[in-house]
């Protein structure tokens, strides 16, 4: 295992100064955000481009991949975060037309994952929306098999707000889903695992762990607190909005011990990247890697 970061929380930091200051403190992997160059933050931690896909020749990914290699750092993945089931059909064409150009940059940089979600549409159920899912992603899947790069879902069901309610923004956050995503899609598709999402959905987080572990290829680091008198205010309803916390790891609900146990007994070895979405650590720069040192020197004694 490689313990590492994903570069969104630093907007305006080149990506330079990011891997300097990574290195520096011990972390050895960076998952890098690749959002499209002119399109600004659409929510928190979203908007970040480290790496321009659209303007970035296959020569200049090259040198990009060999300067990084070079200063021993690992790319864990590129990381776009959209939502390719978007009701908006224009809307849904200029993303999904952004994430070929981040597969493209990752094969040229011989970086052989890309990390996104699967999407949806929340005025829809999750049957509809697969039925969707199966018409719009095997094209996209195709591209990315002919560039040699895999796709990693991340379970999470983008219900944050009331923007994003009733039915969130990315299906791909329960067994009921993945077991079809991975039916269809398996040899091309697998899971960017973030146990923060089972926290507040009562999903047995080491149960789905033995059941998918074999299928991830990739994992974020977010601890997540249950605010209990938000649950009592607001109920199970409102599916979180209100008493779920996002935090650093070490400060949520989540026994990180029995987290890398589960991993560790599924065979998983690969990047752990710590996702940084907790507000008592952001607002300068300062803040934010203090965040970050907080949650290394968490899950720095489980990753060898």
């Amino acid at each position: 295992m490689k313990l590492g970061l994903l570069t969104a929380p630093f907007p305006d930091m080149p990506l330079g100064e990011i891997v300097d200051w990574a290195r520096s403190v011990g972390f050895e992997a960076l998952e890098i955000a690749c959002w499209p160059k002119t399109s600004g933050a659409s929510r928190r931690y979203a908007g970040t481009s480290h790496i321009d896909a659209a303007g970035t020749s296959a020569a200049q990914a090259k040198d990009i991949a060999a300067e990084l290699a070079g200063r021993g750092v690992t790319i864990s993945g590129l990381g776009f975060y959209p939502n390719p089931l978007h009701p908006d059909r224009a809307y849904r064409e200029t993303v999904i037309d952004h994430l070929k150009k981040v597969i493209v940059l990752a094969s040229n940089m011989g970086v052989q994952l890309v990390n996104t979600f699967c999407g949806g549409d929340a005025s829809k159920t999750v049957d509809a929306n697969w039925e969707d899912a199966q018409k719009i992603w095997p094209a996209i899947i195709a591209h990315a098999r002919d560039h040699g790069v895999k796709l990693a879902f991340e379970n999470c069901p983008m219900i944050f707000s009331y923007d994003e309610w009733p039915g969130g923004h990315n299906i791909a956050y329960s067994p009921y889903v993945w077991r079809r995503i991975l039916e269809a899609w398996g040899g091309d598709v697998g899971m960017n695992f973030d146990p923060s999402h089972l926290v507040w959905q009562m999903i047995d987080k080491e149960r789905f762990i033995r059941e998918f572990g074999k299928n991830m290829l990739h994992v974020h680091a977010k601890d997540l607190m249950i605010d209990h008198d938000g649950l009592y205010e607001r109920g199970i309803l409102s599916a979180g909005i209100g008493w779920q916390v996002p935090r650093m790891p070490g400060l949520g609900d989540i026994d990180w011990s029995r987290i890398f146990s589960g991993l560790y007994r599924a065979g998983y070895d690969g990047p752990v990247i710590i996702e940084h979405e907790d507000r008592r650590f952001e607002g300068a720069d300062e803040k934010v890697k203090r965040g970050f040192l907080l949650a290394r020197d968490v899950l720095r004694p489980f990753i060898k």
